[in-house]
């Protein structure tokens, strides 16, 4: 057989465009099938998310008005807040946000902040702020949504925590224990309300597109005002916020999502702690 023969488009479409054809048949099925699935598990369940006025929380607002969510939206900043509500409203997909429901099916404690600065040069009343915002917040919401779970015998709960909950970096001392703290309330929730059949979802985000370092507080509690490299190289938010519905759908305890480094150093903390610390060490003298 000649090679113009072999090669010719005739000879690709026979050999190779039956399978790609069938590839994408199966491709759009299963697309639809999860379409469906999302949908089925989500349909009309009342949504609350703090933190929804930009970054993740926005992203967030999104997927799960786009699967027929009805939701409620918190923010400190409400002028962001009525911009996210016109976005979800122009897109007429499932209830109106603005419905209030009785109940709360799915509460996603979202809100935080984050932190830029040395343990020595970083004020007391930055570490309570960053606390109060992201630990003490996430547990007030929750003890407040939580009896009417229970009555229920439904619920699900998810935290938006980070790999800095897992992992303590320099220079993210307030950040780091705050996520470390929404970690082990999280696990000790899960372990109560298991009787209960409430779900509870930790989720670990690494770096994400956002404006988290722009906002994050100083020593001194004033803005750092800069976007971090690692974060504009970082993944994007709607990206995240669909692999958290994904996680929600699938009723899993947990979501590690985060780029290569990060889960080599979870991986080396947890199996090699004297490197880890030796290594930590090093990136804390290279930033003084």
């Amino acid at each position: 057989m000649k090679f113009c023969e072999t090669g010719s488009i005739a000879w690709y479409l026979q050999y190779f465009g039956l399978p790609l054809s069938l590839g994408m048949i199966l491709y759009k099925l299963s697309n639809k099938v999860r379409f469906h699935k999302r949908k089925e598990a989500l349909q009309g369940k009342v949504v609350v998310i703090t933190g929804a006025s930009s970054g993740i929380g926005e992203a967030l607002a999104h997927v799960f008005f786009k699967y027929g969510c009805k939701l409620v939206l918190a923010s400190r900043r409400i002028s962001e807040l009525e911009r996210v509500k016109e976005d979800l409203m122009s897109k007429k997909v499932a209830s109106k946000v603005h419905e209030m429901c009785g109940h709360v099916d799915i509460l996603i404690n979202n809100g935080g902040i984050s932190h830029r600065g040395s343990i020595l040069h970083t004020k007391f009343e930055v570490y309570k702020q960053i606390m109060n915002v992201n630990y003490l917040g996430s547990v007030g919401l929750t003890l407040a949504t939580l009896p009417k779970m229970v009555e229920r015998k439904s619920g699900h709960i998810v935290f938006i925590s980070s790999v800095q909950g897992l992992i303590s970096l320099p220079e993210r001392s307030s950040y780091g224990a705050s996520k470390h703290a929404v970690q082990a309330f999280g696990d000790s929730l899960r372990a109560e309300m298991k009787q209960h059949n409430i779900k509870v979802s930790m989720i670990s985000p690494g770096y994400v597109k956002t404006s988290i370092s722009i906002n994050a507080l100083t020593g001194t509690g004033k803005p750092h005002g800069v976007m971090d490299v690692s974060t504009a190289a970082g993944f994007s938010a709607e990206y995240v916020a669909m692999k958290i519905l994904e996680t929600v759908v699938n009723e899993e305890n947990e979501l590690i999502i985060c780029q290569f480094v990060a889960h080599f150093a979870i991986f080396v903390r947890r199996m090699f702690p004297s490197l880890y610390y030796y290594i930590v060490a090093r990136r804390a003298a290279k930033t003084t």
